[in-house]
């Protein structure tokens, strides 16, 4: 916790370029963007970083397919654009992944069709991924036995992206870049008051964990705060050209139900894709598609019956799985872009709205407000507020592009090696054809070393923490420095995602919680 009121004293009394209200993807995104190019940034969330909508998504880092359907090509073009050099530049922690769609008498369109879609798919990413693929059911028997074919006509296999850790935790690394660029980051710290200066913003923000009150000041304010973004800006009487409808979609963690670690795709009854996702040594099941008024509905009966029977009428499982089966839950809202002066959305197809994002700038207020969006392209996000920003008269340096994307293939290889003389070329217990050391990269980049060297003087801190997890000792101890762990769920949840993979009741109870807790300064 250090590491928090550090930055807490950085906060009250100081004078920033930019405040971004939001610690989600976009305002993570945003801050080591702007942190790059010269300004003195703050960054607040009333809550933990990612803890709200970023924390609740499929984990896929995805073109677009199903916006095929809507004939929407530009807009599949760029987010195709957007997962290839996602993928390029985080290559340990984004993987291409193949996505099987059995196409039964659910689908809209016929196997044929979907296949010409398939390839039109790969062409629009310009054949960045492996090849699509067609199967017939003898096919889809061999290679997904899992996969009930009775009422099948065929299947295609396309390609994309999925994080092999968590959605959170890749939001944490962009708050991360920012910090070490000499950024300004608080969790749980609310927006208490704000009130517009001759120079910009004063703003009182609120220490959740305290209940004290921070006085800063800021030339401008980036809107980062995802469904809630149109609250902010009526708080700030600004009028925006866009607004925020929301859809709910939910996840079930369940026991692994296929050994392949591709993606699973079906249409549920209403038509509507949902997937088996492979999480370590689970399958998450989602996600569903449902308007909503409320941002923080959670999940309920119906959702995860409906789940539940959608899959259990299209895999041939040993016995159906039952709310018994469910390990961990996610439930999110999408963050729907719609115009202002559009209509109310009543009558439209939720499925037809799609995840694209809009950049609005307030040259008067000095607000940039971020609508929608979509992990896949929150590169672009960064990139767009800062010229939004230079819109505003804030100087601006070059970008050095060091704000995201890991270390080069020779410095992962030496970090590789280092780690192999301590014991970390091993796979943990719940990890797939991947070692310590490589499980260590992804999540930590070059502070996996400090990992390393707290092995080197005490071996047992290579051990596991939690059981069988694969988080070390020496791993949880590092978090506890330079993280901002405020609660156990900061690890559990967002940090790691061993409450996703794991019963949260049963790690709360563990033996190994006590130590935990101690590391993480809890």
């Amino acid at each position: 916790m250090s590491l928090r009121s550090e930055n807490l004293e950085k906060l009250d009394g100081g004078s920033f370029d930019v405040l971004i209200v939001g610690g989600g993807i976009n305002g993570a995104v945003s801050a080591a963007a702007l942190t790059d190019r010269g300004l003195r940034v703050a960054l607040i969330d009333r809550g933990d970083f990612a803890g709200f909508t970023s924390q609740e998504s499929s984990n896929l880092v995805w073109g677009g397919f199903k916006y095929l359907e809507n004939y929407e090509l530009p807009l599949v073009w760029k987010l195709c654009t957007s997962r290839n050099h996602l993928m390029r530049q985080y290559p340990t922690q984004i993987s291409e992944v193949g996505f099987l769609a059995t196409l039964d008498r659910s689908s809209p369109f016929p196997p044929w069709l979907a296949a010409i879609g398939s390839v039109g798919y790969w062409a629009i990413g310009r054949f960045f991924t492996s090849r699509p693929s067609y199967f017939g059911t003898d096919k889809i028997n061999e290679i997904e036995p899992v996969v009930n074919t009775a009422g099948a006509s065929g299947a295609i296999e396309y390609m994309d992206a999925y994080l092999k850790d968590n959605d959170a935790r890749f939001v944490w690394g962009f708050v991360r870049s920012a910090l070490d660029g000499g950024a300004t980051a608080v969790n749980y710290a609310s927006l208490a008051g704000s009130n517009r200066s001759a120079n910009g913003w004063e703003v009182t923000v609120l220490d959740e964990l305290t209940n004290t009150k921070l006085d800063l000041e800021a030339a401008s304010i980036v809107n980062a705060a995802g469904p809630f973004v149109d609250g902010l800006n009526e708080k700030w009487d600004l009028k925006t050209k866009h607004r925020i409808v929301y859809s709910k979609g939910i996840h079930l963690v369940v026991p692994r139900l296929t050994e392949s670690e591709r993606v699973l795709a079906f249409f549920d009854d209403t038509q509507r894709l949902f997937y088996v996702i492979p999480m370590a040594h689970r399958s998450v099941i989602g996600t569903t598609d449902t308007r909503t008024e409320i941002a923080d509905e959670g999940v309920n009966d119906e959702d995860r019956q409906f789940l539940l029977d959608q899959i259990n009428s299209r895999l041939n499982l040993t016995s159906p799985l039952t709310t018994h089966d469910i390990i961990g839950e996610r439930s999110g809202v999408r963050p729907l872009v719609v115009e202002t002066s559009g209509s109310d959305h009543t009558d439209t197809d939720w499925t037809k709205l799609s995840r694209k994002h809009e950049v609005e700038t307030d040259e008067n207020a000095r607000v940039v407000s971020i609508f929608g969006g979509k992990l896949t392209d929150c590169l672009n996000v960064g990139e767009e507020v800062a010229e939004a920003l230079e819109e505003l008269a804030i100087p601006l340096t070059d970008a050095s592009d060091d704000w995201f994307g890991e270390p080069s293939e020779s410095v992962r290889n030496a970090f590789y090696a280092e780690a192999a003389k301590v014991g970390l070329d091993r796979a943990p217990a719940v990890e797939r054809a991947a070692s310590a050391a490589e499980v260590l990269w992804r999540r930590h980049g070059r502070a996996a070393y400090q990992i390393v060297r707290a092995i080197e003087h005490d071996p047992e801190m290579g051990k596991p923490a939690l059981g069988d997890s694969d988080v070390l000792w020496a791993e949880v101890a590092l978090m506890g420095e330079r993280e901002m762990i405020a609660t156990i769920d900061d690890f559990l949840r967002r940090r790691t995602k061993l409450s996703l993979i794991y019963r949260r009741d049963e790690l709360l109870a563990h033996p190994d919680m006590p130590r935990v807790q101690q590391l993480l300064g809890l």
